[in-house]
């Protein structure tokens, strides 16, 4: 696939371009590339992220071949996701991103509010 299909409307990489980039899904992602965490660590560790969203989210990047699903079989049953090694290829990329949005957004939200002023 080239780079200049994702524009076609009908392009498949378009469907896990809005998977990895979706605000979930990045810090989803981004989130277990230190190590496998559990449903409510990674509930925990990504504020504001509701039981449901980050479900199906999981199911998502599951599905994709980003994350593997460990279930333990205890009751209630531990699930612990862990990024496959296509995963940690797509965290390594998306770092990048997130780096240079911490690096830049103070520069972005001063250039959004003297935009504001302007208008």
């Amino acid at each position: 696939m080239e780079v200049e299909d994702l524009f076609a409307v009908d392009c498949s990489g378009r469907q896990v371009l809005e998977h990895l980039t979706s605000r979930w899904g990045v810090l989803v992602l981004v989130a277990l590339k230190d190590g496998p965490l559990r449903f409510h660590r990674l509930r925990d560790r990504i504020e504001g992220i509701s039981e449901k969203m980050l479900s199906q989210n999981l199911r998502v990047l599951v599905r994709d071949g980003m994350l593997d699903r460990f279930v333990e079989p205890t009751s209630p049953p531990k699930v612990t996701y862990s990024l496959t090694p296509l995963g940690r290829e797509a965290v390594g990329h998306l770092c990048g991103l997130v780096e240079w949005i911490t690096r830049s957004a103070e520069r972005i939200l001063a250039t959004q509010a003297e935009h504001d002023r302007r208008s």
